[in-house]
């Protein structure tokens, strides 16, 4: 069709304007597209953040909350998150790679992992919280970096554990120091989710804080016709409350992030 239009036109003048137009519009479009690509947010995680199915509702992750705090116009949220999952087995099922091969520059990852990787008595999950954890968080880091793309790490949330006096019991022992040791030896930016769950569950208290979590009596729900009392696995409001905790550490540090975030 350009070609027709293009013949249309007497004289060497009025074709070398014609393609000169064409090729600025050409080469406006493609810019403008390329601008209006939305920086992408990965998310690699355990349980505690991934998307669940519909028969585990209310059971919910807190990365599902994270896309209603952005514009979606400049910001996509896509949950790699998996129940289950270490830092371990999560690079060892090819999850981590899958991430890598879409990451473009100016996207970032945000990697969250603990709770499975405690599991020392399962050998395709357990990672030491001072080796083979420390030494993947690391390489995870460093591949985003090599993509140009923007590493954050995160912490591990609290489960919900009070003693008889109503004492609050944090069962992460040395994971959560981990990840602020590579963060901070890395100068990677980090959401402390281990220290912000755990003032909110002790300003909930030990009842309380029950409405955060997957609990429900029998015969309440289709899904658990036995009832369930877990206390690491969020239902919808703790998982919403999570998710808010990340997003005001994201304003608070001034992460670049923060400029798409919804007023």
């Amino acid at each position: 069709m350009l070609f027709v239009i293009f013949v249309s036109f007497a004289g060497r003048k009025n074709q070398m304007k014609f393609l000169i137009t064409v090729f600025s519009i050409l080469f406006l479009s493609v810019s403008a597209s390329a601008q209006k690509s939305p920086i992408v947010v990965y998310l690699a995680g355990d349980s505690t953040m991934a998307r669940k199915a519909e028969d585990k509702r209310p059971e919910t992750g807190w990365g599902e909350f994270l896309q209603r705090h952005f514009d979606e116009s400049k910001v996509k949220i896509e949950n790699h998150a998996q129940n289950g999952r270490s830092t371990k087995s999560f690079i060892a099922e090819g999850r981590w790679q899958v991430i890598v091969d879409k990451l473009k520059k100016g996207d970032y990852v945000f990697i969250e992992f603990g709770h499975n990787d405690e599991k020392l008595d399962k050998p395709n999950v357990g990672a030491a919280a001072n080796g083979e954890y420390r030494e993947n968080l690391m390489r995870m880091v460093k591949d985003v970096r090599a993509k140009k793309a923007n590493p954050v790490l995160l912490t591990p949330v609290m489960r919900r554990r009070f003693d008889e006096n109503g004492n609050f019991i944090d069962t992460h022992g040395e994971y959560p120091d981990a990840v602020r040791k590579v963060a901070a030896g890395l100068k990677v930016p980090q959401i402390d989710m281990h220290r912000l769950s755990e003032k909110l569950l002790i300003n909930y208290g030990a009842e309380n804080s029950r409405k955060l979590f997957l609990q429900l009596k029998v015969g309440e729900n289709a899904n658990y016709p036995k009832g369930i009392e877990d206390n690491t696995h969020f239902n919808e409001k703790g998982a919403e409350e999570m998710a808010k905790l990340a997003v005001a550490e994201i304003d608070r540090q001034k992460i670049k992030l923060r400029k798409f975030l919804k007023k």
